[in-house]
């Protein structure tokens, strides 16, 4: 998996809301957007998903143009802002709606993408009395259970105690071992340094600066 940003400015009524952002990302790496609450993270992930198309520039994917050579990225793995479902079915049932339409995947993948979550995929509780906790992990199921090349996250850690932490840092590290492309929008730099091999600084919607973290030990 290859991605690159072309010089890819959107407008929305007249007003700018991502500025000539321009980078590359390789498969097998995790790269942070970091940058305080409006700052253009959210933006620029709907338009690597193919959710929004450039005013100005080009997204490109393993050679190909988004929104003009495909819609969508081919794999994708998305969680934007608050995950939603069916509210009167269990997690379970939510993602094998979602499994039914690829066919990429089985019963008992959706029951260990709920497990590596820490949710209990026998769980008869519907969506609607899950907590914030919990809705966000059948968010972040939702995102990896295909296996995708492309991966991206935007504040996957919201509501999450600290063991939902570190089952999805666990899980990220892992599905980077095996080659997948995780892009990682975050306000916490801590914690996107962690994870991140390269971290992009973002304000009003540019690139103000880009660094790689140093991973020790």
């Amino acid at each position: 998996m290859y991605l690159e940003m072309k010089d890819v400015t959107k407008r929305i009524r007249g007003t700018t809301v991502v500025d000539k952002v321009a980078f590359t990302m390789e498969k097998g790496r995790v790269y942070g957007l970091w940058g305080k609450n409006g700052s253009g993270k959210t933006m620029i992930l709907r338009l690597l998903a193919g959710l929004i198309l450039p005013s100005e520039g080009e997204i490109r994917i393993d050679g190909k143009c988004l929104g003009k050579d495909m819609d969508f990225p081919e794999s994708l793995g998305l969680l934007i802002e608050n995950p939603s479902f069916i509210s009167y079915e269990t997690g379970f049932q939510n993602l094998a709606y979602l499994a039914h339409i690829r066919k990429r995947v089985s019963d008992q993948q959706i029951r260990e993408t709920l497990e590596a979550v820490g949710l209990d995929p026998d769980d008869r509780r519907t969506f609607r009395k899950y907590s914030l906790g919990m809705k966000q992990r059948l968010g972040i199921a939702a995102a990896i259970m295909e296996k995708p090349e492309l991966l991206l996250l935007d504040e996957p850690f919201n509501a999450l105690d600290t063991k939902g932490v570190a089952q999805v840092k666990a899980l990220l590290k892992a599905m980077k071992a095996e080659g997948t492309l995780i892009v990682l929008a975050c306000h916490d730099r801590e914690e996107m340094e962690e994870l991140a091999d390269e971290v992009f600084l973002i304000e009003e919607g540019r690139i103000t600066g880009h660094e790689s973290v140093d991973k020790k030990g």
